[in-house]
């Protein structure tokens, strides 16, 4: 499985912001964008300083930005993207409804995890269950009714003993019901606009693959 291996603080540099690609690190000061706000590179200090951008730099940016706050690489993006095309409705909005609806970003969501990265490894690790049933693909995608837990056998190790502490006074999106207790979940629907708290502009997205 091809994944992202160099260091994902760069990442946040690279686009000028927080992406909370390393959970609790990013609200520390030990974050790169608190100590190092400028592109990675040897020419990272000068990039900040240019102020023109392109209107497909700026759509370049935006799809990117998307891309990488949900950690998928452009490959998976681009079948999203076209699976949301195919739907009824706006795209963007769409497209911004199927990321969320990820199995890796839904168990995030739930505060199973503290970032998309160690939550799709707990995906991957097999320690969530979908529907009464152990799946281990991250991009699974989750539809109205579906049932998430974490797997019996695994609730009693360290980490989740530590996760069942937090997850009393954890909030989720209105179209998840946390089951704290059972460490357990149900989709009640799915995932509009106003349910996505992530400053983006969806449209340019669109507009980058409608060139």
């Amino acid at each position: 499985m091809a994944r992202y291996r160099d260091s994902v603080c760069k990442l946040c540099r690279r686009e000028g912001t927080k992406l909370f690609l390393k959970g609790s690190r990013c609200l520390s000061p030990k974050c790169a964008i608190e100590r190092r706000a400028f592109p990675p590179g040897d020419h990272g200090r000068q990039t900040q300083f240019r102020r023109q951008v392109s209107d497909y730099g700026q759509q370049l940016r935006e799809k990117q930005r998307l891309r990488r706050i949900y950690g998928v690489l452009e490959r998976q993006f681009r079948r999203h993207y076209e699976l949301a095309e195919r739907m009824r409705g706006q795209t963007g909005a769409n497209l911004l409804s199927i990321l969320e609806r990820r199995l890796d970003n839904v168990v995030y969501r739930l505060g199973f995890a503290e970032s998309r990265a160690q939550a799709r490894q707990l995906v991957a690790h097999g320690h969530i269950d979908l529907n009464g049933r152990k799946t281990d693909a991250p991009s699974a995608l989750v539809n109205v009714g579906d049932e998430l837990q974490v797997r019996e056998r695994s609730r009693n190790n360290g980490y989740f003993a530590e996760v069942r502490e937090v997850l009393e006074h954890q909030s989720v999106p209105g179209w998840l019901s946390l089951r704290p207790d059972e460490m357990a979940a149900t989709v009640i629907a799915l995932p509009s606009r106003e349910h996505v708290d992530i400053s983006v502009n969806e449209q340019l997205v669109v507009e980058y693959y409608s060139r």
